[in-house]
């Protein structure tokens, strides 16, 4: 049989190669790492760090940045403008190197002393590749007495190099282009983006002013830090932490491999303690390292070999304790790191983590010997340090050791009929009809359970007042056999909202078996009080319920009023009197007997049937107020509580018994 040719042919003639503009807007993700909107924000930084590259120079102490409204950006500065003119070694011009050929550049020498030092962009690539993915760019040039215009469109120069005459002794760069929708999914950076990287570059290059346009709300701002890291870490601080910042500053010269060039490192760091915020940022050659990569390796192995050390010397540990781990160090830790070196190995274009070796090793020596230094001069905040680090240390475990229980508790095969004590549970396998009603008392579970519909109401009773949720710890809450049986029923998992128990949080909304969830108490003060218990529990331990609108509280009737063979049920004092003011002849009313009491009929007609019942919506904010509330009159706040008593005690004076 023969073999069908309808298959095309893959031979010698079959390979080749992307040239001129296509190496970019056909595999924009190769070098911006995207072809979103993270890829497309990327070509502002590669055009934004050409003019710090100037300014760190000194050449140029201010950046001018705009964002417009159709999505074009423009970068000014006033370095000394990009060589643009004839060049007789290349033969070319330098507009073509610059705008139009990809790893060209005049940062190539920089470990030799030559221009660009410590420089942002070592590649050659970010103007060319950033001209390539523009549906335009214009470039606007001012030095050696000229001003040099050229105008791209879709990576082709389509105007030449216009040089015309220009007296001033003005200098710099001026480029505004518009990311293409051709190269790029989605081309509008949002405002934030800007705020955040102008913010960030002003902090490590100190003295250096960024004034930003945003034309779309006509708003401007300016970013400039002239001690750089030094003024920033006490803004975040702010004066809040429990140790002083501490300043370092190092230079060293080393290689990453015997047989690599050496190379200059220069870096410094400020960090300090606080229990109220924490952050670890590095920036190296002003790129700020999102992944860390060297930088954080180094703060990790040094600060958790140092505070070990320090804990270990002043028998802090008890016996047969673990060690710390820097999870522990940096719940309270604020670090800012600002590196440079004239070798860099990024861990690709996009340039948010660094891979140096040495750069590791220098800073992780450096750090263990000053950290060392710093806890002998500073005894008291190396006291506070240690003590704070073992608190984190032993919350952690403690919230392990918490997870751990929950998830015995909470998860497996459930038969929830045979290890649920008490829970009634409905026939329907449907969740968007299926019921729970939780109930006050094991004889309010007697009644709902004659008066209710068995095939999608099921009932859960509590025992008694169960345990107030906002003053609890975890540990104890987890213990109350009625908080974690009603989780269990729920079957949606808890949310756990701490620093220390991150990994407990295994909510999942989908794995809830109810489409309402009912609170069902009696119209008293001890139904209200549960009720208000229950409701903080949810709250606490599953909000995402109330703010998906599963929560709902159960009204139930204050009175029974019987007039011949007409029964009528009041909920409020008003509908009492609206209702007798209707009845001829005479009349029987008694206050509601509790749920437990009710006639199974009753029961039906006023709180299960979904024709007549009367179910209150928990809102989110609604929820947040009886917690708040609950809060106030059962919490810590004694001074609150006195003042509340006695400016609105009286509202609720009729409710106590004084017999």
């Amino acid at each position: 049989m023969a073999l069908s040719n309808s298959k095309k042919q893959y031979n010698d003639d079959s390979i080749s190669s992307l040239k001129g503009a296509d190496r970019v807007r056909l595999r924009p993700s190769v070098i911006f790492g995207s072809d979103g909107l993270e890829g497309c924000e990327h070509t502002v930084f590669e055009i934004l760090s050409n003019s710090i590259d100037e300014a760190r120079e000194g050449f140029g102490n201010k950046i001018e940045v705009t964002r417009y409204a159709d999505h074009s950006v423009k970068i000014k500065d006033h370095g000394r403008g990009i060589p643009v003119d004839y060049n007789q070694k290349e033969e070319r011009y330098n507009w073509e190197l610059v705008f139009c050929e990809l790893y060209a550049g005049g940062k190539y020498n920089n470990n030799s002393g030559e221009n660009y030092e410590f420089s942002l962009g070592l590649n050659g690539l970010g103007t060319c590749a950033t001209q390539y993915s523009s549906e335009y760019m214009d470039a606007v040039i001012l030095r050696d007495g000229f001003k040099y215009t050229l105008h791209f469109e879709k990576g082709e120069n389509v105007s030449g190099l216009i040089k015309d005459e220009y007296n001033k002794k003005t200098t710099g760069t001026e480029i505004k282009w518009r990311p293409d929708t051709d190269v790029f999914t989605d081309i509008n950076i949002p405002n934030e983006y800007f705020v955040d990287i102008l913010k960030r570059q002003a902090i490590v290059n100190a003295g250096l002013t960024f004034e930003y346009y945003d034309e779309e709300t006509d708003t401007r701002q300016t970013f400039l830090y002239e001690n750089g890291i030094k003024d920033y870490i006490n803004e975040l601080n702010d004066g809040k932490g429990f140790t002083e910042v501490y300043y370092l500053e190092n230079e060293t010269r080393g290689r990453d491999r015997e047989d690599k060039p050496e190379y200059k490192l220069k870096f410094e760091a400020a960090f300090c303690f606080n229990n109220e915020i924490n952050s670890l940022q590095y920036y190296h050659n002003s790129s700020y390292l999102e992944h860390g990569g060297s930088p954080d390796k180094a703060v990790r192995s040094a600060f958790t070999s140092a505070i070990d050390k320090y804990i270990k010397a002043n028998n802090l540990y008890k016996k047969n304790e673990k060690k710390i781990t820097f999870s522990d160090i940096e719940d309270s830790l604020i670090i800012v790191i600002n590196s440079f070196s004239t070798i860099t190995s990024y861990e690709n274009q996009t340039k948010k983590s660094i891979t140096n070796k040495f750069i590791q090793d220098a800073m992780t020596d450096f750090f263990k010997r000053r950290l060392e230094i710093y806890f002998i001069e500073n005894k008291l905040e190396a006291e506070k340090i240690a003590n704070q680090v073992l608190i984190n240390k032993r919350s952690r475990e403690t919230a392990e050791n918490t997870r751990i229980n929950i998830r015995k508790k909470l998860t497996g095969n459930l038969d929830m009929n045979n290890r649920v004590d008490k829970f009634v549970n409905c026939r329907s396998k449907d969740v968007n009809r299926r019921e729970l009603y939780i109930v006050e008392g094991d004889s309010a579970l007697g009644s709902c359970k004659l008066g209710r519909d068995a095939e999608f109401q099921a009932i859960i009773p509590i025992r008694g007042k169960i345990l107030n949720c906002l003053k609890s710890d975890y540990e104890k809450i987890f213990k109350s056999d009625i908080i974690t049986d009603l989780l269990k029923v729920l079957g949606c998992g808890v949310e756990i909202k701490s620093k220390h128990n991150s990994n407990i949080n295994d909510f999942d909304l989908a794995q809830l078996r109810w489409n309402k969830v009912i609170i069902c108490t009696d119209a008293d003060v001890d139904g209200y009080q549960i009720r208000t218990l229950v409701l903080t529990m949810l709250y606490r331990l599953v909000p995402t319920l109330i703010s998906e609108r599963k929560v709902f509280i159960a009204e139930s009737p204050l009175y029974e009023i019987n007039a011949g063979k007409n029964t009528y049920f009041a909920y409020t004092e008003t509908e009492k009197t609206q209702i007798l003011s209707k009845i001829k002849g005479k009349y029987t009313i008694q206050r509601s007997k509790g749920l437990g009491e009710n006639q199974p009929e009753m029961m039906w007609e006023t709180t299960m049937n979904p024709e007549t019942r009367r179910l209150i919506l928990v809102t989110p904010d609604v929820a947040e107020l009886t917690a708040e509330k609950f809060d106030l009159l059962l919490g810590e706040n004694l001074k609150g509580r006195k003042e509340y008593i006695e400016s609105d005690g009286y509202r609720y004076i009729d409710l106590t018994d004084l017999s």
